[in-house]
């Protein structure tokens, strides 16, 4: 038995997905089942020195190959080599492009919708910010984005489907402690996102007095409360209970009123995001804004409403629990990043996500049983590692130095690991195929 699924699932000549004997899969251009294995951030000038226009590997890659064309031959047949069959995220497009033995890599760029809408007030992946989905013109922006960066690709065999953002901060996290309702009640008053948080408490609470007793506040009408400032949540951390009644009463009601405000909100992102790519491209997946955590309820069930499957980045050990945790709501789903570092890379590995381990050879090892339990689950199309080549040892844009390449800033190749992916790679199919529906 086999379904298919989503607006874009359903054209024929570009990548689809479909469930078989209860497995997801992709299905390529020509009627193959495949798992897409790719690596992301394949550039010639991968990661400049934060603050500086040098890219050491860039200087390593116009000494060693001369031209950006010999660069992607040599790339491409490396990568092809490997047993890969994807450039992911960040990587140049026209890789795809070259053809070895008969093979050629999909690719599958991030279109940054939301990212972009906010990018006058700086890298949102790196300060959280997060978009004002309401405001009308994030729709017309997102249109217009999406005509510009999808529409021309649009007969593209060889795109296997489009991100639409990476890592969006969707509740507290590393770059701060403040929930989403509450920083869209730190809006200005009359912000179409914070119009929207105040009808979602209004509808919820009903009388003012009830909300003043969730929130610890004293407003004598709705209307008072819209003409307010920031308002401070009535529990610091709506993770942590305490052991006391009160407390625990009050952080639930707040948790009630976040998670009624993120449903209504991840519903309009994925429903607009998804909506300008398959106006622009009604031939390509969408797999959303890769996750950078597994958040609340309400924003996953939304997201596996509107996309073909579901993106999410993991750096643990073993990536069973969160593929289950995404799974239940019946998608399928790629993993956009992860990765192992070694220690003995001589990079000081101080800043960046993921496991560190001594050497290549632990580095290998933790790849294949991340890899492999990751293929063993029946709703896994993909799974890209970050990335290609190593950070510089000065960290790049923000900070990050670590060993995450299968290449170092050389373009000396880690052997343990890039051998273990060669195997791991040819085999990924076959193992797919064995997993427990």
């Amino acid at each position: 038995m086999s379904a298919f699924v989503g607006v874009a699932a359903a054209q024929a000549g570009f990548y689809r997905v479909e469930k078989i004997d209860g497995r997801w899969w992709l299905v390529s251009p020509d009627g193959q089942r495949t798992i897409s294995k790719g690596v992301t951030t394949v550039q010639f000038a991968q990661d400049n020195i934060r603050g500086t226009n040098r890219s050491p590997f860039g200087e390593t890659n116009k000494a060693k190959y001369g031209t950006h064309e010999k660069w992607r031959e040599a790339i491409a047949r490396r990568l092809i080599g490997w047993g890969f069959n994807t450039i992911g995220a960040w990587s140049d497009d026209k890789l795809a492009g070259i053809a070895v033995g008969g093979k050629r890599l999909a690719y599958a760029p991030n279109v940054d919708l939301g990212a972009s809408f906010i990018w006058h007030r700086g890298d949102a992946w790196l300060h959280g910010n997060f978009p004002d989905v309401f405001d009308p013109a994030f729709e017309q922006a997102s249109r217009k984005r999406a005509a510009e960066h999808c529409e021309p690709r649009k007969t593209d065999r060889q795109v296997l489907g489009w991100f639409t953002d990476n890592e969006l901060r969707w509740g507290a996290d590393w770059r701060g402690k403040d929930e989403l309702l509450t920083m869209f009640l730190a809006f200005p008053a009359k912000a179409p996102g914070r119009v929207a948080a105040i009808g979602v408490l209004r509808e919820r609470h009903g009388e003012i007095a009830k909300f003043n007793a969730v929130w610890k506040t004293n407003f004598t009408s709705w209307d008072d409360l819209t003409n307010a400032g920031p308002i401070k949540p009535p529990v610091s951390d709506t993770r942590k209970h305490a052991q006391n009644a009160e407390v625990d009463r009050l952080a639930g009601a707040f948790s009630g009123d976040c998670d009624a405000f993120l449903g209504l909100l991840a519903e309009k992102y994925f429903r607009v995001t998804t909506e300008a790519v398959r106006a622009a491209d009604p031939n390509h997946l969408v797999f959303g804004c890769r996750f950078a955590y597994v958040p609340r309820e309400p924003v996953v069930k939304a997201a596996a409403k509107y996309l073909d499957a579901v993106s999410f980045n993991n750096y643990n050990h073993d990536p069973r629990s969160t593929i289950e945790r995404y799974a239940v709501f019946g998608k399928p789903v790629i993993i956009g990043e992860y990765a192992f570092r070694g220690d003995d890379s001589g990079l000081p590995n101080t800043k960046g996500a993921g496991p560190r381990v001594k050497t290549q050879a632990d580095r290998a090892a933790a790849y294949k049983k991340f890899a492999t339990s990751a293929l063993g689950h029946p709703n896994l199309i993909g799974l890209h590692w970050f990335e290609h080549a190593d950070e510089p040892k000065e960290g790049r844009f923000d900070g990050e130095n670590s060993n995450y390449g299968l290449v170092n800033i050389k373009d000396e190749v880690y052997e343990d690991l890039t051998r273990a992916m060669t195997e791991l790679n040819a085999q990924a199919e076959t193992i797919h195929a064995g997993s427990k529906p």
